[in-house]
């Protein structure tokens, strides 16, 4: 990773993580994925931009497998992701094959423009739904 890059993937994760997150995850409509921590095994919440599509829920994560969220799905890949305030199970896949460039033109428009802005190793993620 080029200097460019490690610096503003500091920067930015470290505003998600103090300030970010932290306002998001309590705002009741907003998308939340809550994983299980590799290390602790306690839940982790991280607000996320994705769209549901009949039984898959579809997000695109700005770091790949440099994000803690993802390592978390890597060691266990059953999630929980709440849409609109109501929580559903399912499990989740990373999509390499997947232009993840394209899948933002899909998705939520403020979220995909931060994520295309900011990130950079995209990586899809589709979740299969099970309610």
């Amino acid at each position: 990773m080029s200097r460019y890059r490690e610096i503003k993937f500091r920067t930015v994760t470290s505003f998600q993580r103090r300030i970010g997150n932290p306002l998001l995850t309590r705002l009741p409509q907003q998308t939340l994925l809550e994983t299980t921590g590799r290390k602790s095994g306690l839940p982790r919440r991280t607000p996320i931009g994705g769209r549901r599509i009949g039984k898959e829920f579809w997000f695109v994560s700005e770091y790949g497998d440099k994000s803690h969220y993802v390592r978390n799905i890597q060691a266990h890949p059953q999630v929980r992701v709440r849409i609109r305030g109501r929580w559903y199970v399912g499990t989740a896949h990373p999509v390499p094959q997947d232009d993840a460039r394209a899948r933002l033109k899909t998705l939520p428009r403020l979220n995909s423009a931060a994520v295309r802005a900011l990130g950079t190793n995209l990586l899809t993620f589709r979740v299969d739904l099970l309610d």
